[in-house]
């Protein structure tokens, strides 16, 4: 019968500093809270202020207030109708809305993004969390992020309304018309579907389950598609913040007469 020794464990090593790193490791959480910070209160601001949200010559309707099915709403904006009250506590797409803010916090990139930078869970690779107690989204309120497949369809009914939005407003005082609003409102909803597109869960559902992708060809070209798609997420995702915001504020501006918009035709 033979032995076979055990080495002791080692001792961890007896470093008093909080981390070893020596670059710049906060600047990225902070330019996150930075980033997303300013965007969530101009966006708050704006769908609780219920006005300069509609430009009935052109037609154009910012994606803050679409769908507009709010009784307060102008006639011609509801393009789905009016059935919820006005009120100022409640938003003009308050239909939407609730299910939007879902899709985003449950995204992966954004559970990421809000994680390391509100939560400290971690700030950064190679620097401890800031909780004692890690249990992972195995409890609520972090157990509602398993339900980000179902926003993602959710997300897909509000792109095709903002798409519906887009053509309605290819339209000037004597019918047919395309200005720069036209450009702006067309490049948001095209960044809007490269992002929608890009989620982890739609790339599953492409051919996540698939066993044998030479079975399924049209399956593999459109998982293909979307897994190059999905390398740009996190990209996506700011630029959508930044086409959303873009969006709004040039629909708020010549809503509010602040400037005329640029005409290419009508």
């Amino acid at each position: 019968m033979t032995t076979t020794a055990t080495t002791p464990p080692r001792p961890r090593a007896a470093i008093a500093a909080k981390t070893l790193r020596t670059d710049r490791w906060w600047l990225a959480p902070l330019l996150t809270v930075l980033g997303l910070g300013a965007w969530v209160t101009y966006a708050t601001v704006r769908v609780f202020q219920q006005d300069n949200y509609w430009v009935d010559k052109y037609h154009y309707l910012t994606p803050f207030y679409s769908p507009c099915v709010s009784k307060g709403c102008v006639e011609a904006s509801a393009e789905f109708g009016r059935f919820l009250p006005d009120h100022p506590l409640l938003p003009y797409a308050a239909l939407t809305l609730p299910f939007l803010l879902l899709f985003r916090l449950t995204c992966y990139y954004y559970r990421k993004a809000y994680y390391r930078s509100f939560w400290l869970s971690p700030p950064a690779c190679a620097v401890p969390d800031g909780h004692k107690n890690y249990k992972g989204e195995t409890k609520f309120p972090l157990l509602g992020q398993n339900l980000h497949r179902y926003f993602f369809y959710a997300a897909v009914a509000i792109s095709l309304i903002n798409t519906w939005d887009a053509v309605v407003a290819m339209h000037s005082p004597d019918g047919f018309g395309f200005g720069l609003g036209n450009v702006v409102l067309w490049v948001n909803v095209i960044a809007l579907w490269a992002y929608t597109a890009s989620c982890h869960s739609c790339r599953h559902i492409m051919g996540g389950r698939l066993k044998h992708f030479s079975k399924h060809p049209v399956r593999y070209r459109a998982w293909s598609f979307v897994s190059k798609l999905n390398t740009r997420h996190m990209g996506l995702a700011w630029t959508t913040l930044a086409t959303l915001a873009l969006t709004d504020f040039y629909v708020m501006a010549v809503a509010a007469n602040w400037i005329t918009d640029f005409r290419f035709v009508g």
